[in-house]
């Protein structure tokens, strides 16, 4: 076993070997994955996931996800719309989702109530799209003040010239072809006649839209997000062979973005991740469409680039939706957006299927088990935004009919097939990458074979060949590179199997009643932080191992827990399924993180020398003191962005929105449009005290007191990774003869206010160290 494969860390070496990024892969995949009507499911933590999302795309009503297709399409709705994000500009992408899942899951499972949803939907939207009468088809909208209208209208718009563009709002709408190119790629999946041709009338429609604009035009809409709009017409041309769909497809280049990717330079940090993943799965496919070796360079180095600086021990990545660094100062309740690793699993499918190599299997399966499992409640069914790794924060997950946030979506989707990436072919050749208990029907050459196994909590896999006469196939079965000894047995004898590409391979003449055994050595591991050493997460096989802290409806008050030992090969050592002694406070349970829905966990651990544990105390004890002080010195206290709080301070919020990081909710504004409140003074020296993050950017605005301004801010994304602390003195003059005042907060022109993570009237002039 390559030593490049021990670790995560180290894994992204190997795969950044000049040869695997200069030389163009064929264009012919080398790999095909197995279709999930070739594959059952057998009972399993991911068997239930299945069964568990199946249960919740049932509940819910295609006629109230179709409600603003039919509005825009001038006909009567037949149901309600959804609360949430259906509620809300970005109406419509829910529907392209679900039509995914419902896809999928017909093909996992082989229910035919999926595949009715899929043909009434399908049939839906082709009635809407008649009515319309040009190809359009959407649901999207376009709020202007208190009246929200058809999304369509900015295309006339846009056509003209008239393009106003931002990350994630395009001429009023939020992020309109993201919202498109979900339903392409659901009726896509729906892999029907009826539903193409919808997907050719809408991309016909907005094709006329991009063909009149200039490659200026072009790039300035295409600084809004724009999901993975090019994979969908590439799609197009994959099945029509149309030319038009393959020239669209390479003008839907974002070169902002791309073209550092293709000098191989990572200028991903401040990126939003979710906007450029899908964009690079895009270029994978124009890469596959045209043998140009320049856009494979970018959708490996890219992919590359996410795994080895841009992600954590769980396989996901960014912090607040976006690329930071460095890693291990964004540990925090925002971290690790679970479409984003949705997205990179599919983009590691398609490298994977020009170089079979099982380090991309390692990123994967570590990304599909400690993330993508975990990000889904199977008791509830319920799907969580964000994966929070610093230490005691909670999950939280979505409401069935309420939220429809984008990870609602994407998740829909994950849960619904989790068999289709288990098994690969090539020629006569079987490749196992997923250790999932399963059965595997290879129609072509008539044999049948079944998985056994307790994976990922033991390393015995039995596979079984259930039905077959003879055939001779080769058989192989990944190795992790976190396993150190691994032993093949067929039929109780030890197999002669060749190593190659992290690859256990026997080939022979099989018959039914055959059986194999993967014995994986599995032991307690831990893997630090690319940038802090001393910063380590704790992994027993695949499995990330957290200590359990909490029930999730309990706070979580406590400082993070560490680890005390002169090595972390000595504390490793001390560790059991308790950390024991080593840990500061002792003893707390190990359990995989992704069964960890309703605890309180901690994931990555400080590594401390004695000597650091007791500066440790002596920091920890210095802060404590600041906040007593700050409670000592306090008037009046406003938690900003919790309900109680709020309401007792009398809010006037505005548009604003209420936000948690860290562990602390506060309050801003995306626009000029100010938010205020009441707060409670007394006739002493008074100075106003708020609480902001430091790495904030693009927040310009000022403080009022009673209508006067007493301070202005310029938060610009280069202060320090914490929170800060800023003071504005009172003038006496403002508060003379009253009980209350008004505290505003007011963003600049182009501009937003905060976020305000707390604020207090203090006696004095000053408490701030």
């Amino acid at each position: 076993m390559d030593e490049s494969r021990r670790t995560f860390i180290k894994l992204a070496s190997l795969l950044g070997l000049p040869s695997l990024v200069t030389a163009a892969p064929k264009v012919d995949a080398a790999v095909t994955p197995f279709p999930l009507e070739a594959i059952r499911l057998r009972p399993s933590p991911y068997l239930t996931a299945v069964e568990s999302n199946g249960n919740y795309l049932l509940r819910l009503q295609p006629d109230r996800l179709l409600h603003n297709f039919r509005v825009s399409a001038g006909l009567q709705p037949k149901g309600a719309v959804y609360g949430g994000w259906e509620s809300q500009s970005l109406a419509g992408h829910t529907l392209g989702h679900y039509l995914s899942a419902c896809s999928l899951m017909f093909a996992q499972t082989g229910d035919g109530r999926y595949r009715q949803r899929v043909d009434y939907i399908v049939g839906e939207l082709a009635e809407c799209q008649s009515a319309h009468g040009d190809g359009y088809v959407g649901g999207f909208t376009r709020d202007r003040g208190k009246v929200t209208e058809d999304g369509k209208a900015i295309f006339p718009e846009i056509i003209k010239g008239d393009i106003r563009s931002r990350p994630f709002n395009l001429n009023g709408a939020w992020s309109p072809l993201y919202t498109l190119h979900k339903l392409l790629a659901g009726l896509l999946d729906a892999n029907d006649p009826a539903a193409q041709k919808v997907a050719v009338g809408l991309a016909r429609y907005l094709d006329g839209v991009f063909s009149r604009l200039s490659e200026e035009q072009m790039q300035k809409m295409l600084a809004c997000e724009y999901g993975g709009l090019n994979e969908s017409y590439l799609q197009l041309y994959e099945r029509t062979s149309d030319a038009r769909w393959l020239a669209t497809a390479k003008r839907i280049y974002d070169h902002q973005v791309l073209d550092p990717l293709a000098r191989r330079d990572d200028e991903l940090v401040g990126l939003h991740s979710n906007t450029q993943v899908p964009k690079v799965i895009g270029i994978a496919r124009l890469h596959e469409a045209t043998g140009n070796a320049a856009y494979g360079t970018i959708a490996q180095f890219f992919w590359q680039t996410v795994t080895q600086n841009h992600s954590y021990v769980i396989g996901g990545n960014a912090d607040r939706e976006s690329f930071e660094a460095p890693l291990s100062q964004y540990l925090t309740d925002q971290t690790c957006e679970a479409c984003n690793t949705y997205n990179m699993l599919k983009l590691t499918r398609h490298l994977y299927q020009w170089q079979p190599d099982a380090a991309y299997f390692d990123y994967y399966e570590r990304a599909h088990l400690n993330h993508i499992l975990a990000q889904h409640d199977p008791d509830t069914g319920m799907f969580a935004y964000m994966m929070p790794l610093m230490s005691g924060a909670r999950r939280e997950f979505s409401k069935p009919f309420d939220d429809f946030w984008c990870c609602v979506g994407t998740g829909m989707e994950s849960h619904s097939k989790h068999g289709d990436s288990i098994y690969w072919k090539r020629g006569e050749q079987l490749y196992v990458n997923l250790y999932i208990p399963s059965e595997l029907t290879w129609k072509e050459q008539g044999v049948t074979f079944a998985m056994r196994t307790d994976y990922p909590y033991a390393g015995d896999v039995f596979f079984d060949v259930t039905r077959g006469a003879g055939q001779s196939l080769a058989i192989s079965f990944r190795v992790p590179g976190w396993c150190e000894n691994a032993a093949l047995e067929v039929n109780g004898q030890v197999a002669p199997a060749r190593r190659q590409n992290g690859y256990l391979t026997v080939r022979r003449r099989w018959k039914a009643g055959d059986q194999l055994h993967l014995k994986l050595e599995m032991r307690l591991r831990a893997e630090p932080m690319r940038d802090d050493a001393t910063l380590v997460a704790l992994m027993r096989g695949p499995m990330v191992m957290a200590a359990d802290l909490a029930p999730a409806d309990e706070p979580w008050e406590d400082d993070i827990p560490v680890l005390v030992a002169a090595t972390t090969a000595d504390a490793v050592s001390s560790i059991g399924t308790t950390t024991g002694a080593v840990s500061r406070p002792p003893n707390l349970h190990l359990k995989p993180f992704f069964s960890q829905y309703d605890r309180r966990s901690a994931v990555y651990f400080p590594r401390l020398s004695e000597d650091q544990w007791q500066a440790e105390q002596t920091r920890r004890a210095a802060l404590r003191k600041h906040r007593a002080d700050i409670e000592t010195a306090t008037v009046d206290a406003l938690q900003l962005g919790e309900d109680q709080s709020e309401r007792e301070h009398d809010l006037k919020a505005n548009t604003s929105e209420s936000v948690l990081y860290r562990g602390r909710t506060g309050r801003w504004s995306r626009t000029p449009t100010p938010f205020e409140f009441r707060m409670r003074i007394s006739n002493d020296p008074l100075t106003l005290h708020a609480t902001y993050w430091g790495k904030q950017h693009g927040s310009r605005f000022n403080v009022f007191v009673d209508d006067v301004n007493i301070g202005s801010e310029n938060l610009d994304g280069t202060g320090p990774i914490q929170f800060i602390e800023r003071e504005y003195s009172i003038p006496a003059q403002v508060t003379r003869g009253k009980q209350f005042v008004v505290v505003r907060f007011e963003a600049e022109k182009d501009s937003g206010a905060g976020p305000v993570f707390g604020c207090r009237v203090l006696k004095g002039r000053s408490v701030t160290a």
